[in-house]
């Protein structure tokens, strides 16, 4: 039994040192979304909003994800429960802010050049190259 109570302690601290590292990554997402969309609001960049929500989806997305595992090293049915409910409060703000980015888009009757062209959180092109599908039908 001793070597089985060692297992679970190094588990249980390896779960969370993993928890640490995915929340951290949603705050350093987080606060790269909010600084961004405060540079673009003051240079008044054209979809600030939109680049915002996706970054806060992100984010949102890696707090969820920390919850998760965290529903691993779970020893009582209380604290599953609390998990159980900041999962779905989480869950149901992420499927809101999809919502209005899916909105957001629509509305800016924006072409799929502009849509490629928006540099979100973490998803600049370092080549500067479309890919091959999104080139725009010359009429």
């Amino acid at each position: 039994m001793a070597v089985y109570q060692k297992i679970s302690e190094i588990f249980d601290l390896v779960v969370e040192y993993l928890i640490l590292l995915v929340e951290f990554v949603g705050i350093v997402i987080l606060i790269y979304a909010v600084v961004s969309a405060v540079i673009g609001l003051i240079k008044r960049q054209p979809h600030t909003r939109l680049k915002l929500a996706e970054g806060i989806a992100l984010a949102l997305e890696f707090k969820m994800g920390g919850e998760l595992l965290r529903t691993v090293i779970v020893r009582e049915w209380n604290e599953l429960l609390i998990l159980g409910a900041i999962i779905l409060l989480r869950a149901a703000l992420t499927f809101l802010i999809q919502w209005e980015i899916k909105i957001e888009r629509k509305n800016g009757s924006m072409t799929d050049s502009q849509l490629f062209d928006i540099k979100t959180p973490l998803s600049q092109d370092l080549n500067g190259k479309k890919p091959s599908g999104d080139e725009e039908k010359k009429d």
